[in-house]
């Protein structure tokens, strides 16, 4: 989660404590409208970055392509 966190920060000039702050409400808000077995794969995204896979590779099982179809939702291609 730290990278992401880091990311956060940087991008919203904030301090790592807010940003964690706001990444793990997005996370609870995801959790809670996404089915438990998509949301499952937040907790696990956020404990381990790279996805399952450990490259991040979106065609062997990774969290890139969920990353991806999610982010579909909210207008990014």
């Amino acid at each position: 989660m730290k990278k992401i966190v880091n990311l956060v920060a940087q991008k919203a000039n904030i301090s790592d404590e807010q940003a964690r702050t706001a990444v793990n409400t997005v996370a609870s808000f995801l959790k809670d409208k996404l089915p438990p077995g998509v949301a499952g794969q937040v907790d696990n995204y956020l404990n381990d970055e790279e996805g399952s896979t450990g490259s991040g590779d979106k065609t062997s099982g990774g969290m890139g392509g969920m990353a991806d179809k999610v982010g579909g939702m909210f207008g990014k291609k």
